[in-house]
Order: C-alpha cells, then structure tokens, then sequence
C-alpha cells in the first residue's frame, strides 16, 4: 500500500499512473541519470559504498541499498544474501518517504514498498519465459497500486510490450548504451551507423545532421549524438504507448510490435497463456473495433471471456432447429446485407429457430448476442483462407455448443471452410447436419433452398414462431445473463416486461418502473436502482462500502469487499446497511479491496435505503 502511486488507466496488465514525489510523474516512466531523477539508488553493500540519508532529498524516492544478484541464483543462497542486507537497510526503513526494494524472482515473500524494482533485469532479454513468469509472481504478491521498475531493459521496440506486461517504470540504460556502441535504434529495429546511407528519423538530433556528418566526427562525440536519438526514440515509444493504452487498443499495437524479434514473439505468446492475470483488468465491454489480425488474437483475453461466458452463461433459446450461418463484415450481423438476405428468405419462420454465427476469432455468436463486446465490434482480414489453428478452435467452440444444445434439425447455411468446420463437428459428434447452399450462400438458388428447408420443417412439425416481443425480450435476457451471470435475465426481463424502444436502443419495463436500458455502442444492459434492487439476490457483481455515502465517484478505501470477478467497464452494484447505488467499475473488484488510492466506480445513482 502505497501514498506515492496511484493507477488511473488501464488496459488488460498495461497501466496509466502518477508517481507523486517532488511533482506528479506519468507513468509508464522513463528514468534518466542524472541529478533531477526523482528515484535514487542508494548503493550497493557489497561495496559498502551506500548513501546517507542525509544525502538523499526528502521528496525522492530511495531504492533501499542492497547486494544486487544474478538472475539464475539459487533459493537457498539469495535468502542468505538478504538476511545479510538487513543491517545495511535499517536505517532506511524508517525514513519518512517513498522507499523501492529491489527484489528477486527467487523470493517468496515481498516486503512493504512503493517501487519494486526488478533486479537483474537486464538478463532477461531474450529469456521470455522467465521474465513473462517473474513479473506476473511479483504483480500476484504486491499491492495493485505499487509501481514495479525493470532496470536497463527497455528499448524502443520492446517498450510496449513491457507495459503490455505490466511493468510502469523503465530507463535509457540501453538506449545509451548501444549509442555508445555505434547503434543506432529506430522503433522496430537496430543498425550499425556505418551501414546506413541516411538516417531515416526526424528527431531533433537527426534532422540537424546527417551521415556524412557523423562520420566526420570523433568518436565521443558521433556516440554523444547517436545515444540521444536513441534516447529520443525511446521517449517517442512512451508516448505511442500511452495513447494506445488510453484507446483501449493497446494489444493490436504490440502484436505488431513483437514481430521485430523472435523472444518477443514468445514472450506475448507466453503471457497469452496466463489469461486470468491478463482477464484481471481488461474491460468487459468497449465501443472501440477489436482488431484480429494475428493468429495471437485467437488467444486474445477478450476472446477467451467472450467464449467462456457463452459455454458458462448462455442458455440457449427454446428451440428445435438451429441454423449455423457465416459472418458478415459488417457488425452487427443483423444490418449486414449478407444477413437481412437470410433473414428476408426465411420470414417469419426465423422466429422459430436459433441462429448461431460462425466466425474467428471468437468461435461462435449466438444471434442474440450480438451486440455484446466484442461480437460487434470485431474486424479481420479477409482472404478467404482458414488456417489449421483457426478451423480447431472455432470447431472446438461448435462442438461443445453443440454437445450442450440438443435439437431435432440443424441446418447449416455456409460454404467453403465454414462447410469443412461444420462438417468435422457433425462427424465427431454422430450427427446430422442439412446443407442449403449452393455455392454462394447469398445466391437467389441457396436462399430459395434455405427458406424451403426451414419452411418444410415447421410445417412438418407445425413449430409456432414466437411473438415479435419476444425476441426482443430473448436478446435482453441472454445479454442479461452473459453480463451478471446466469439468472439474472429471469431477474431483469420478467414474463410480463415491457420492451420499449427500437433497435438497439431497448428498454426493459415492469408496468411503469424502467429496470435496464441497452447501450448500443458496447451492448452493456444499464440497471437502474430499481433494477439493482432485483439484481441483488444473485450476490453477484457487488461492491460492499463503509458505513457512508458515496457521492460522484467512489475510491478504493471506502471499499471493504467486492465480487473478485468483477473487471473495469462491468457494471456493479454499491450496497451498504443504508445505501444503494449503481455505477461502472474503473478497477477490478480484487483490486478495489487491496488498493488504498484511486477511483473504484464511477458512480451513476446513488440512493438512501
């Protein structure tokens, strides 16, 4: 816990915060060397040649003096080595002031800090694993709003993928370094300076000299000059990563960042494989379009929640035929043309069947949900190509949707890979599936044999189509359930509701009192207090305050517990012995317990009960 850091943005383990010293530092931060760095080492014990407390102003924050430690060292022999620095941090710890330990992956236990500081950083490059499994320790063990530094690491293309990690402050250790070294950076990769015919940057430095003019100068001086721009080229990826994370599309960024090298590539496949740290505070819902344009989107935390909610979550509607369709480039599948053609062939029939979307990266959509995050607001290139490990995940998704559902018909209106993936489920599952396109499935002939299919079917089993209120009330109760968990869409879009509104923009209604509305732009369902109050036997997406009344935002310390599955943009519910009130979550509910600063949920109604 700490007074000197505070995370104001987040974006899956990627962070915006203030560290408040002498003034207010942004982070992620890099740190220069020099006098005017707001975070001092106060020295190795090894040499005994540590700083004073005297010497250090009392607006800096200190790393506590330590023995610092190779990477691969072993258990046994770095508690050792601790328990020998007690001593020399003694005086320290005591000092009225932000303080950082520098700490190592073979501690169990972290103590008390403002700053964790990764030693031995720099032997991480190239070891993917053991920095993806390190960082994601130290984030589990220490508090949420603590900063954790990694000490000559950062590069100009790795920073973002050390953010994306969860790492806040770094430094130009590197940069200058390999300045030094006659290297010259740019944001995806390194050259010798010697090898270059011109220097591709416009930075300060570059634009006010050339080859030519490098080569001409000694050596002090020519790595004086490249050192900056690297510098400089750092600072600039900073900036690039800040506003991606601001956007909420920082992921899309360093998948095209991590191409630059292969331990990068493997470090964001790793962290992939860590979804619930990642999960932990990557919004719920956006209005933002997701872009899927590596194969790592497959495994993207968005998609994982989005296909776990629908095998948890989703119950499917009451029906005996289920029609499989293709996707469609444009989001919502309902306005696309492709769609409104399946639509106008089947007529009223559609009410009597479910339709489920095939499409990558999310597997399958149920056509009433939709509207949800990121079912509409997904893009992908296009080529026509399916890869082996798009066909096995999106036919994993179909088989368990599949095995979880029984229906008497299931009629497959697709073509070409969608053809081969519904094909294979059938296959591994024993059953049968009707296909109805010829070729194109927008074709006059594939569009008359679906509508016939179908029409054959319910008359043959004379299925009555549901009412038009209905399937509205159908939507609203999976996007209830698929938000708050199963149940609530009974709780939220009783028998008897009242759907006013068009298309998106629904409102649920019991006689004359509103329960929910349906934001268009992320597919969310908004309680009202009245709703709220339904929604609080489920015990599900609660925030418990102290004994107050919250007013426009409420902040992290007046939270005494809340619903661990909880995620930033998720809609909750405040309650104590005298208040009700609704709000959208800022921070995950288990950071909402553990932190001491910053804002919880941004509140929208508050009443006294």
């Amino acid at each position: 816990m700490t007074k000197y850091f505070e995370v104001t943005k987040r974006d899956a383990a990627a962070r915006i915060g203030r560290l408040m010293l002498d003034k207010q530092y942004q982070t992620p931060f890099i740190l220069h060397a020099g006098a005017e760095s707001p975070i001092v080492y106060a020295g190795t014990l090894w040499a005994r040649n540590t700083l004073s407390i005297d010497q250090v102003e009392p607006d800096k924050l200190v790393i506590l003096p330590d023995k610092p430690m190779p990477l691969h060292l072993e258990q046994n022999k770095v508690e050792k080595i601790l328990q020998s620095c007690t001593a020399g941090q003694q005086a320290w710890e005591d000092r009225d002031g932000a303080l950082g330990r520098i700490i190592h992956p073979a501690m169990q236990e972290f103590s008390p800090a403002d700053l964790y500081v990764l030693g031995a950083s720099g032997q991480f490059e190239n070891n993917a694993r053991a920095l993806v499994d390190t960082v994601i320790k130290v984030r589990n063990n220490t508090p949420p709003d603590t900063a954790l530094y990694t000490p000559a690491l950062a590069t100009p293309d790795n920073l973002a993928l050390l953010v994306y990690l969860g790492i806040d402050i770094v430094d130009d250790t590197l940069p200058v370094l390999k300045g030094f070294n006659d290297i010259y950076m740019t944001h995806f990769s390194e050259h010798k300076y010697f090898e270059m015919t011109q220097l591709p940057c416009r930075c300060n430095i570059c634009s006010n000299t050339s080859i030519e003019a490098l080569q001409e100068l000694n050596a002090p001086e020519r790595c004086e000059l490249i050192a900056r721009h690297n510098i400089n080229k750092l600072e600039e990826e900073r900036s690039i990563t800040v506003q991606y994370i601001r956007n909420g599309n920082l992921r899309e960024y360093v998948e095209g960042k991590c191409r630059s090298r292969p331990w990068l590539v493997a470090l964001l496949r790793l962290l992939d494989q860590e979804s619930s740290y990642l999960a932990r505070n990557t919004p719920t819902f956006r209005s933002r379009t997701m872009y899927a344009n590596s194969s790592e989107a497959l495994h993207r935390s968005e998609v994982i929640t989005f296909n776990e909610r629908i095998r948890s979550r989703y119950q499917a509607l009451d029906a005996d035929i289920l029609l499989l369709l293709p996707c469609s480039a444009r989001k919502p599948y309902s306005i696309s043309h492709s769609h409104w053609l399946f639509s106008r062939a089947l007529g009223s029939n559609k009410r009597t069947l479910n339709e489920v979307v095939i499409t990558s990266p999310l597997g399958i959509v149920p056509k009433e949900l939709e509207l949800v995050y990121p079912a509409a607001h997904y893009d992908i290139p296009v080529t026509g190509h399916w890869d082996c490990q798009e066909r096995e995940w999106v036919g994993e998704c179909l088989c368990d949707y599949l095995q979880k559902n029984n229906y008497s018909h299931i009629i497959a209106h697709v073509d070409a890979a969608y053809k081969d993936i519904c094909q294979n489920a059938a296959d591994t599952l024993g059953l049968d599936i009707i296909y109805t396109s010829c070729g194109s499935v927008t074709s006059d002939k594939s569009l008359q044999l679906l509508g016939s299919t179908v029409n054959t079917i319910v008359e043959a089993q004379r299925y009555k189509p549901r009412k038009s209120a209905q399937v509205k009330k159908d939507i609203l109760k999976a996007t209830a359930d698929y938000q708050f968990g199963t149940g609530a869409g009974h709780i939220l879009v009783p028998a008897n509701a009242l759907i006013k509104g068009s298309y998106p923009k629904y409102r649920i209604y019991d006689d004359e009192v509103q329960l929910a509305a349906l934001e268009p732009r992320t597919g969310t369902l908004i309680p009202t207090l009245d709703g709220a109050i339904r929604l609080r036997e489920l015990k599900t997406y609660q925030v418990k305050i102290d004994d107050f009344i919250p007013k426009g935002s409420l902040l992290a310390p007046g939270v005494l517990d809340a619903d661990p599955v909880i995620r930033p943009s998720d809609q909750v519910i405040i309650v104590n012995e005298r208040v009700l009130a609704v709000g959208r979550a800022q921070m995950s509910g288990t950071e909402m317990v553990l932190s001491t600063r910053g804002v919880a949920v941004d509140l929208r109604q508050v009443k006294e009960i």
